[in-house]
């Protein structure tokens, strides 16, 4: 990392766990390791979302357990205000459901709380380089998730028959994404994903968008 002091949010739901990161990173600014500075403290969702649009920290660091709702929730409504920082999840969670749930939902990378101390100064300059910080430990349960879900994707799929590309246009179209940016995504014409769209619909047994969309996501044909 540059000189350039790193501007952080933390979020955790516990004012101890607050007290003791801040410590750590006060620590790592004065040893020159790494120049931060913590721009707030949030324990819940609606305050993440003001702080990230006050402040517009570099990076937040996040809590899955927040004040009456989760971290999973704080991400995508940074998603939906397009905050243009790094989120790294701190979490006591070790599961690999939560793990790439996390992950998914656009985390740069996660860390144990447990191995916070020996890993949060290297993952903080990972992920400010736009790199991803999954050690060992986390990487193990995000990959055995992925290959659970990928697997459980592909068995769906072919139950129904869903060509490559029908799984790929059903995947644009659960995103939100219109004809026209299907097409430019995949590289084709609007009447050749109107032709997938119409096998599709044959194959699900629906007639519009958003009912091949319900039944997509019931049947398990797209990830989440």
């Amino acid at each position: 990392m540059n000189n350039k002091q790193i501007s952080i949010l933390l979020v955790d739901d516990e004012e101890r766990f607050r007290q003791g990161l801040r410590s750590l990173l006060g620590f790592y600014s004065t040893s020159a390791s790494l120049p931060v500075n913590v721009v707030g403290e949030a324990d819940c969702v609606e305050q993440v979302v003001k702080l990230a649009i006050q402040k517009s920290p570099d990076l937040i660091l996040l809590d899955l357990e927040l004040v009456n709702s989760d971290g999973i929730t704080a991400m995508e409504r940074l998603k939906d205000i397009s905050y243009s920082g790094r989120v790294l999840v701190l979490s006591a969670h070790q599961e690999d459901k939560w793990i790439f749930q996390a992950m998914q939902k656009g985390a740069a990378g996660y860390v144990f709380k447990s191995r916070v101390a020996n890993q949060l100064c290297d993952a903080i300059n990972t992920v400010l380089k736009s790199e991803i910080y999954l050690p060992p430990e986390a990487a193990s349960g995000f990959f055995r998730c992925f290959q659970e879900n990928a697997s459980s994707v592909y068995k769906a799929s072919s139950q129904l028959h869903l060509t490559e590309r029908e799984q790929e246009v059903l995947q644009l179209l659960t995103q939100g994404a219109s004809n026209e940016e299907i097409a430019k995504n995949l590289y084709v014409t609007v009447a050749t994903v109107k032709a997938h769209l119409t096998n599709i619909f044959e194959k699900l047994k629906v007639s519009s968008r958003t009912q091949a969309i319900v039944a997509a996501i019931k049947l398990g044909l797209v990830q989440a």
